[in-house]
């Protein structure tokens, strides 16, 4: 499989975990909007060919002039996201080209992932897996709990894997899952499995975290900062 690769970007999120403000994907990190930079490393990984991004639909407007101030390798279309995250994942699938082969979804609030996830990713599509996810090994113990508080269990953490994003998938499988959701999902694997899809892990990257709190952006602004510092880009 070595055909036209799409990379969706669902933002049009509110972020309150955040704090008031923009919408999440639009709040500045290191004097560029989080959006901006999770489309450069999109971008940057030269093996796709398309970005979707799907905007509050207030939104639409700015974030086409946004895009329309960088010069990327692929091209980037912009849509209406909807009320969840889902509906917005599914609203920039349907405006992809019929024949794709290959599509990856990406949270705008992952806007540090580095080049070498995106390939993994997309390599273990084009190698056989239909639903693929990036996941790191958890390091915390963790523990169940019941309702009040009270510890039930300790899991085997040797089995956990904490999964990021892009997560990728052959168009046709992510179209079923989609069209199959009768309730949400945190993830779009989670669709695929509700499916019977066998999704395959890869290895993750501590950078590919996620901005969801205030903090978050001090750690990001930390990662910007030292790559800059070693003569990359952000």
């Amino acid at each position: 499989m070595s055909g036209f690769v799409a990379a969706l970007v669902p933002a049009a999120g509110r972020g309150e975990r955040l704090g008031p403000g923009s919408p999440k994907a639009l709040r500045d990190l290191a004097g560029a909007p989080i959006l901006v930079h999770a489309v450069h490393a999109l971008a940057a990984s030269r093996q796709i060919d398309l970005i979707v991004i799907a905007a509050p639909d207030d939104e639409v407007e700015s974030v086409r002039a946004l895009m329309g101030q960088s010069d990327y390798a692929c091209d980037v279309s912009v849509v209406a996201g909807g009320q969840t995250r889902q509906d917005s994942v599914a609203r920039a699938l349907f405006s992809v080209p019929a024949d794709t082969e290959i599509v990856l979804v990406h949270d705008a609030a992952r806007p540090l992932v580095p080049a070498e996830v995106i390939e993994r990713v997309i390599a273990a599509v084009r190698a056989g897996h239909g639903a693929v996810v990036p996941g790191l090994a958890v390091v915390d113990t963790i523990k169940r709990v019941n309702e009040h508080g009270d510890v039930v269990d300790t899991i085997d953490r040797s089995t956990l894997r904490a999964i990021q994003t892009p997560q990728g998938f052959t168009r046709e499988i992510l179209v079923r899952a989609h069209a199959a959701a009768d309730d949400l999902a945190t993830d779009d694997a989670g669709l695929a499995e509700r499916i019977g899809v066998t999704v395959h892990v890869v290895e993750g990257h501590e950078e590919a975290m996620k901005v969801t709190r205030p903090n978050d952006l001090v750690i990001a602004e930390a990662i910007i900062a030292k790559r800059r510092a070693m003569g990359g880009s952000s």
